[in-house]
């Protein structure tokens, strides 16, 4: 073998002790190989004699033999050689080896032999290649279509006693509440301290006939407890926002709240209000009567807007202007509430504008802000006195609690496309918030079920409080129906299953095992029927369609995947993953017939091969 390093001339030196022969003949390929004197000898003879020739010095291979042999650029200088070792040194003609013609079945390559007669590789189906498309799934900011719905409710909103109002609230948790608000102009005033019967208080009046509510003004020692005046400021509002025309809206000033890109606009003409209708004209008779109410003056100084009147007695902790502001908010509110009767016996009674404005959104929806008021409210009364108890669970089990903000539920909702002819169904419903949000949302019948006893009994309050909040608000609340128990061996369950539009599954903590009995149960859901959940119950995303997955119960589902951010879990700060499943065994039909040509196609060309 030579060396690779660098080409040993010394080795071909007559000072060597050994020799090579090279024997040739004109009549065959005979050679013999003689070796030195001081070793073993070997020959090969045969017949006939041939003549031998010696040669004293056999010359290096040429560079060409040896491409990835480094050389230095000045060539070695050859010496004077004879003719035929110059014959020797000259580079020999490459002639391509051909390989003897033997039977492809009997080649010496196996790998040429499988190349040249295997059919070509099928190509791979994936579960996404369906024909369905992931735009079945908008996004949550798409404009998807309104559906015409009757929002006002048709009884009047008084709550009643057993209503749970933001008094009761902070009356029942006194001792965790401090005084905001003081009298400057009297330091000796305690009126607006905390008192377990003479505490400072204040009402507002909400858009339903006979719906008024009571707020202690003081404020929580825990910034993150629940805070009464800032509970007020925001439902008064979005009340004067998105319930009160242009016109009206002109009587309170300008919004002053950070929230809004920017403020209301001035006072338009009285023409804004639709025509011919019910509230027009007391609209337009009460917008100059009430003008006096619409300001806050001291003597001396110029009035100033109810709203920014309120805003600088909350900047300042100006007890009594707080409470002189919020006395002509009130008045206003219930002039617009109850107008005065005509003095014509004949002609119609005039109507509650605020209430009357419901009746504007059948086309529009309900507004967004609405919505978000009225679900805050209700939690804040509903649950939030029970926060701490609903920690007490077992860690690392799929009994943790944990709760989906309403962004990221007005998200999922709006992607789901509920109507108010659906049924949602929320498996591990908690406190039923989501329920609770899809049936007000969207006016569907929704249904939960939560195995915990403690989550559950503050669910079935909530529901009842979420009702009565409702119509203080004038709206109309769907169907809710809430169950204690196991989503596994519930018969309510089963029963719903296969009527179910949208199926909930908060299973950010659920165990392996408790997901896998869950997956049968979606075999009985509807075609397009849609499971949204915070883990897949799909082993993979897009998942290539083999022998072994082909009949897999999640076959049946196209699934997409969605980001949620920061804030929208109750569980941590950080963003993650839901995944929206579709019931589509068109789909799915169509990939396992594409499996199964795919599979007869192999097995047929396999067939011929052995034949």
């Amino acid at each position: 073998m030579l060396s690779t390093s660098s080409p040993d001339f010394s080795f071909f030196s007559p000072s060597k002790g050994s020799s090579r022969s090279v024997v040739s003949s004109s009549t065959g390929p005979s050679r013999s190989v003689v070796s030195s004197s001081k070793g073993p000898s070997r020959s090969v003879v045969s017949s006939p004699p041939v003549v031998t020739k010696r040669i004293a010095h056999v010359p290096a291979p040429p560079p060409s033999w040896f491409p990835h042999i480094k050389r230095k650029s000045s060539p070695i200088p050859a010496p004077d050689l004879p003719r035929e070792v110059k014959r020797l040194r000259a580079a020999p003609k490459r002639v391509p080896r051909k390989s003897p013609s033997v039977p492809a079945s009997r080649s010496s390559s196996r790998a040429s032999s499988a190349t040249d007669s295997r059919p070509p590789s099928p190509e791979p189906i994936y579960r996404g290649s369906r024909s369905r498309s992931a735009s079945a799934f908008p996004g949550w900011d798409d404009q998807c279509p309104i559906q015409s719905r009757h929002w006002k409710a048709t009884e009047d909103g008084e709550p009643g006693e057993n209503h749970w109002s933001s008094e009761q609230i902070v009356k029942r948790l006194m001792k965790s509440y401090k005084p905001y608000f003081r009298n400057h102009d009297d330091p000796r005033d305690y009126s607006f301290k905390p008192h377990p019967t003479r505490y400072p208080v204040v009402e507002l009046e909400y858009p339903n006939t006979g719906a008024v509510e009571q707020f202690i003004l003081l404020a929580p020692k825990d910034k993150d407890h629940y805070n009464p005046i800032m509970d007020l400021e925001k439902s008064l509002y979005t009340i004067i926002e998105c319930y009160l025309t242009p016109a009206q809206q002109a009587l309170f000033g300008s919004i002053p709240s950070e929230t809004l890109s920017e403020a209301l606009s001035p006072l338009p003409s009285l023409s804004s209000s639709p025509p011919n209708s019910p509230s027009s004209d007391s609209i337009s008779s009460s917008t100059y009567s009430l003008s006096g109410l619409s300001s806050v003056s001291s003597p001396g100084a110029k009035p100033v807007p109810l709203l920014r009147a309120l805003q600088r007695a909350i900047h300042r902790q100006d007890g009594p202007l707080f409470r002189t502001t919020m006395d002509k908010i009130n008045t206003l509110l219930r002039t617009l509430k109850y107008p005065p009767v005509p003095n014509d016996p004949f002609a119609s009674p005039p109507c509650n504008s605020l209430k009357y404005s419901v009746t504007q959104w059948t086309q529009t929806g309900m507004p967004k802000k609405v919505l978000m008021r009225i679900i805050e409210e209700n939690y804040q009364r509903s649950v939030g006195p029970y926060v701490q108890s609903l920690k007490a669970y077992e860690a690392f089990s799929s009994t943790v609690y944990g709760e989906l903000m309403p962004s990221l539920a007005y998200e999922m909702i709006q992607i789901s496309r509920l109507r108010e002819d659906s049924l949602f169904l929320d498996l591990g419903s908690g406190v039923g918030n989501v329920c609770a949000q899809a049936s007000l949302q969207t006016g569907c019948r929704s249904y939960g079920i939560e195995v915990l006893p403690g989550p559950a009994k503050i669910a079935r309050e909530m529901k009842e409080h979420l009702a009565v909040r409702c119509r203080m608000w004038g709206v109309r609340l769907g169907e809710i129906e809430l169950e204690e128990g196991d989503m596994l061996k519930s018969s309510r369950v089963n029963e719903l299953i296969p009527q179910a539009d949208v199926v909930l599954v908060d299973n950010k903590v659920f165990d392996e095992k408790l997901n896998e009995a869950l997956r049968p149960k979606f075999l009985d859901l509807k075609e397009g029927a849609i499971v949204i959940s915070l883990k897949p119950f799909v082993s993979s995303l897009n998942a290539r369609v083999t022998e072994r997955n082909v009949d897999d119960i999640s076959a049946i589902f196209d699934v997409v995947e969605r980001p949620y951010h920061s804030g929208s879990v109750s569980w941590g700060n950080s963003g993650g993953s839901y995944y929206v499943h579709r019931v589509d065994r068109a789909g799915y039909a169509e990939i396992l017939a594409r499996f199964e040509n795919s599979r007869v196609g192999t097995g047929r060309s396999s067939r011929m091969r052995r034949s």
